[in-house]
């Protein structure tokens, strides 16, 4: 029989802390779609004659890692060591990322290139911290399989030096049910958990993972039925963890917080502790890290779901994709608990 829990503000935050300051011994592997993200920020004060769309005055360019990158990106800011596997392209956009990589002083030998793949961009056009327009140039076509050989004899060669895995999964073609069948073999006699950041449509592939994180959107689509309230938000975390057979389930749902759906039958539920929400891009990204982190350190399912359910609330406060410090996640606990 279920259990139903509601955390408040009823935890040890020393202890959480405590566990925060671990991150730096943790070290994760990130394998997923590899993706730079592109902004034009600007200002819009007239419509243009030619049709009517805004036209944006663009005044900066800034150009980030994104989808598996913005992970690891996340994971170095809190001040652990991870390491990227993914596939980029033989172009500018590819050599960009392998230059930002290099500037958090990371390895790039998990990074497999394809000469006749572009690397995935996604270009979003923002004025006045609203975001306008995005558009994508992309293959989601499957990587090669030779390509798939590649990243999990990395990942094999990797395995005696990490804490954690992070599937992370934008459904640009390098998560697919041989690359996760080769996981799951790879660690089936070892204690790595293994994390999925999941995308509509992949569902299947994650089959006997420790953890997977949709938003209530994607839950409700696996589950044919919309996660509306806490009945069906229930209905949609016991299908998961019964058609997966995952040792646990975290479904993010924006200003309501998240809940916790564990094996054994606890289901927690932690309110957001967003202050304002301008933007939640990328937060489904800190959420997974940090989360994982917690994990990677020691800390139970329940006390890892809180941690990362403080490094959302601080993401979505900012616009465009951001990570979290370990100075502004104690902050942030801290002042909940003042």
């Amino acid at each position: 029989m279920s259990r139903l829990k509601t955390i408040t503000h009823h935890y040890d935050n020393h202890l959480l802390k405590g566990y925060i300051d671990k991150f730096v011994e943790a070290k994760v592997l990130v394998i997923g779609d590899i993706i730079l993200d592109e902004y034009f920020w600007g200002n819009v004060t007239r419509i243009s004659p030619e049709a009517p769309v805004p036209v944006v005055e663009v005044k900066r360019e800034t150009r980030m890692l994104g989808g598996a990158a913005n992970v690891i990106r996340n994971i170095a800011t809190l001040g652990a060591t991870p390491v990227l596997c993914g596939v980029i392209g033989k172009d500018r956009p590819g050599r960009k990322i392998l230059n930002e990589i290099k500037k958090l002083h990371l390895t790039s030998e998990g990074i497999i290139t394809e000469e006749d793949r572009p690397t995935s961009i996604k270009t979003r056009v923002v004025a006045r911290n609203q975001q306008v327009v995005r558009f994508d140039r992309e293959s989601r076509s499957d990587i090669r399989p030779e390509s798939i050989q590649k990243l999990l004899g990395f990942v094999e060669k990797s395995l005696d030096s990490i804490d954690a895995i992070v599937v992370s999964d934008y459904g640009k073609g390098v998560i697919s049910a041989p690359l996760m069948k080769g996981l799951r073999e790879l660690v089936q006699d070892d204690a790595t958990v293994i994390a999925v950041d999941p995308k509509t449509g992949n569902f299947e592939y994650y089959y006997g993972v420790d953890v997977i994180t949709p938003n209530h959107y994607e839950a409700g689509t696996f589950c044919r039925f919309e996660v509306l309230d806490k009945e069906t938000l229930d209905r949609a975390g016991r299908h998961l963890l019964r058609e997966l057979d995952c040792r646990s389930v975290l479904i993010t749902q924006g200003k309501e917080g998240m809940t916790l759906f564990e094996n054994g039958g606890d289901i927690t539920h932690i309110p957001t502790h967003a202050k304002k929400v301008y933007d939640v891009t990328g937060a489904g990204d800190t959420v997974i890290a940090s989360f994982s982190l917690g994990l990677a350190v020691g800390l139970d399912l329940r006390y890892a779901a809180i941690v990362s359910n403080f490094a959302a609330g601080i993401v979505v406060g900012e616009v465009g994709t951001s990570a979290v410090s370990t100075k502004d996640l104690k902050r942030a606990i801290d002042d909940q608990m003042g």
